[in-house]
């Protein structure tokens, strides 16, 4: 495809083949930008709060069907769901560490996109069945155990509340376990409206109350599921993951000594923490020596959290061709190298 000085053969193979940085698989360098965490913390925080709310999904139903209330059936449909996202990524983060092999060659990092994308389709299906269950229940509102409800609530607020914060800090890093964090913290806003809604129907008898809540409960699960829903199919797509602009990685890449223009850069995603790039640099004068390219991996691992890059070094006396036909002019094509 290209025409390369024999001394970049030894080094670099095409953009599909080598795979040029001297840092770890499973993270970089550069102390702002580990993107894993700590697996062991994660992982128990995941068996924690599959736990307690499996089991208050059992005491949150029973408490529901004895006090005829369908805003607790409903937050325990839901909450049932949230147990089998949480499994989904818990599976997904114990997959994306097994090591690559002769037919996965990035391992199974990308089942954790996957168990984004599932956890946001299951959400929004539950949110489904609790609206028209609370639509039909609009009518002939029955008398709710208001006392249980509030009872029963605030246990879920506890739960909730705290399997949130043991998410709370991986979830500013990798979406699969925003999607845990988001279920939990949902489910804590929920909880606490709930005990609100059963004092007032404690003291004023609005059992209407509940199946709106139970709409409320929707409203609430669909804002905050969009995002993760929009986030992990872009990733399924291979889009350019958050958080990493490929204009700027663009400019980066022609400042540095010798490049005289890039074309080819493309980003995606290889799971919900990690990111690949892989580009064609013009250098007239031809490769630069491994110092060099080794130099380049290491500021796109610390300034753009770009964990594995594959570079091409191209002298530019040919016009080189891509089977990827990219808009002229934006950051991974240039006029002189449109496709």
């Amino acid at each position: 495809m290209t025409t390369r000085p024999p001394a970049h053969d030894a080094a670099h193979d095409d953009h599909h083949g080598h795979h040029h940085a001297d840092h770890p698989p499973h993270g970089h360098a550069g102390g702002g930008h580990h993107h894993h965490g700590d697996p062991s913390r994660q992982g128990r925080a995941f068996l924690i709060a599959i736990v307690l709310n499996a089991a208050f999904v059992a005491v949150e139903f029973g408490y529901g069907v004895a006090a005829d209330s369908t805003a607790l059936m409903a937050d325990a449909g839901h909450n049932l769901s949230d147990v089998l996202g949480l499994l989904l990524s818990w599976s997904a983060m114990l997959l994306a560490r097994r090591r690559p092999s002769a037919q996965f060659t990035y391992g199974l990092r990308s089942t954790s996109i996957l168990a984004a994308m599932a956890n946001a389709m299951l959400l929004l299906v539950a949110c489904g069945a609790i609206g028209w269950e609370a639509v039909q229940r609009f009518s002939q509102p029955p008398a709710v155990a208001s006392a249980t409800v509030m009872a029963v609530a605030g246990l879920g607020l506890l739960v909730n509340g705290f399997s949130a914060w043991l998410f709370m800090r991986g979830s500013q890093r990798d979406i699969n376990v925003r999607a845990a964090y988001l279920h939990m913290a949902a489910d804590a806003a929920v909880s606490l409206g709930v005990v609100v809604a059963g004092g007032v129907m404690l003291l004023t008898g609005w059992y209407w109350l509940d199946p709106a809540l139970s709409l409320v409960i929707v409203v609430v699960i669909v804002v905050g599921t969009w995002s993760l829903l929009r986030e992990s199919v872009g990733l399924a797509l291979n889009a350019v993951p958050a958080g990493v602009d490929p204009a700027a990685v663009a400019r980066h890449l022609r400042q540095w000594p010798g490049v005289s223009e890039i074309h080819d850069l493309h980003i995606w995603g290889m799971s919900t923490t990690e990111c690949a790039l892989t580009v064609h640099l013009v250098m007239p004068d031809g490769y630069p020596g491994d110092a060099a390219v080794d130099a380049i991996t290491q500021a796109l691992s610390e300034r753009f959290g770009v964990h594995h890059s594959t570079l091409q070094i191209e002298q530019g006396t040919t016009r080189h061709a891509c089977s990827l036909h990219l808009p002229a002019g934006g950051p991974a094509a240039r006029p002189e190298h449109a496709h």
